[in-house]
């Protein structure tokens, strides 16, 4: 079990006061809070090395460059991938997801082996916005079908393997974990199952590499994408891994300097992958530190996070299923579900309960969390959303219990 105590001392922004109340802070589903590593990784390259990599051979440079490139291998290691090469850094999980579609989907357009007017993409109703949008604006330029796995009552994927062999799309995108419902999908099974009727498969791994144990090997994805500012890391900094056949084969998705290798007049050839991918100054500050939160998380372990949070989630749902008038959306079965929990209270609106909370010293998050369709399917506009990191406790759920309660007195909801 974690020494959650030690744990919570790396984090100074807990230390702090909200309205007067210390900070009990879930919405980590949004984005983490960072360890002194990480802000002592980003701080000492702007202090120390800042420099731009790949460019120079002067001694920051080389300092700078070698520091971006050992981030990359820690990324590549802690996912499982064959080899560096496979990581894309992006600006996060929305830009992955954007570039696979702007890149590989569009290949086709150019006698390559993407996606053609006629061909089905099969997304599910749980979907962030992020691997929504990006489908439906290659709907519209090129004329690919979007088809659907739609949900049961209680949070799963409605008949999916069933729905795969029916439809027999092309690319097969989906959210490991829901970022609403909380739901775990088997990832494995599903690319299994998708691989079998030849789709390629995209994993959207944001809520899942912060708080499991993810192999890209094992689970055989031909992409998987996440952000590193849910997984303690910096903000605008993310990951595209892609398989190296598929990286090889797709042209790039920005034009600029670093990614080419020859610029002529009116023609240039480019770099391997993945530098072919990114194009001009990267994010480095953003890289170094995400390189820091991956060294801090496998030194707790994926495994233990994934137990800690497992028996917090439990402990959560168990006191607000206890509160009369509340409502908690996604799978009973805690093994099924990740650290997230989203819910209502009959007579309150999510905003009002949010405010009143914050008022409390804890932070939630509130509205529709870029799933505008899932909450469509569940017949409400909005949700209230607890989420859980390494850091939080069962005392601070205590705390959220309690100001629900506040909150359903001032608004005399029994």
């Amino acid at each position: 079990m974690l020494d959650v105590k030690k744990i919570r001392q790396d984090f100074p922004i807990l230390n702090q006061k909200v309205n007067g109340k210390p900070l009990i802070y879930l919405d980590n589903a949004a984005t983490s809070q960072k360890p002194k590593e990480v802000i002592e990784a980003t701080s000492a390259y702007y202090s120390q090395y800042n420099a731009n990599v790949h460019r120079g051979i002067h001694a920051l440079a080389e300092k700078a460059t070698a520091q971006f490139e050992a981030s990359r291998e820690k990324v590549a290691g802690f996912i499982g991938a064959t080899r560096s090469e496979e990581v894309v850094f992006t600006r996060g999980t929305t830009e992955s997801i954007n570039l696979v579609a702007k890149s590989w989907a569009r290949k086709a357009a150019n006698g390559g082996h993407g996606l053609k007017a006629g061909d089905t993409v099969l997304l599910t109703v749980m979907e962030h916005h992020s691997n929504l949008v990006p489908w439906q604006l290659l709907s519209q330029e090129i004329g690919v079908n979007l088809e659907f796995i739609h949900l049961t009552d209680d949070g799963y994927l409605e008949e999916a393997e069933e729905t795969i062999k029916r439809v027999k799309p092309k690319l097969f995108a989906f959210t490991h974990v829901s970022n609403v419902l909380g739901t775990i999908n088997d990832a494995k099974k599903l690319t299994n199952v998708a691989h079998d009727i030849g789709a390629k498969v995209l994993v959207d791994g944001a809520q899942a590499v912060p708080h499991l144990p993810v192999n890209v090997q094992s689970l055989d994805c031909d992409f998987y994408v996440f952000s590193g500012h849910k997984m303690l890391g910096p903000t605008g900094i993310g990951v595209l891994y892609a398989k190296a056949e598929l990286l090889e084969a797709m042209p790039p998705f920005l034009g600029g300097g670093e990614m080419i290798k020859e610029v002529y007049l009116r023609e240039s050839t480019y770099k391997e992958p993945p530098h072919k991918f990114e194009a001009g100054t990267p994010n480095i500050a953003g890289v170094v530190g995400l390189g820091a939160a991956i060294d801090y998380l496998s030194g707790i372990g994926m495994e233990n996070v994934r137990q800690y949070e497992e028996s917090l989630t439990a402990y959560a749902l168990k006191k607000l299923l206890n509160v009369e008038g509340l409502t908690v959306y996604g799978p009973a079965k805690v093994t099924d579900r990740g650290g997230v929990v989203a819910f209502n209270v009959k007579g309150i609106h999510p905003h009002d309960l949010a405010t009143i909370l914050d008022q409390e010293g804890v932070a939630v998050r509130s509205g529709n969390h870029c799933t505008m369709p899932l909450h469509d399917r569940y017949g409400v506009v909005a949700t209230a959303r607890a989420s859980f990191a390494l850091y939080n406790t069962q005392d601070e759920i205590d705390h959220l219990v309690s100001a629900i309660e506040s909150a359903k007195k001032v608004f005399r909801v029994s």
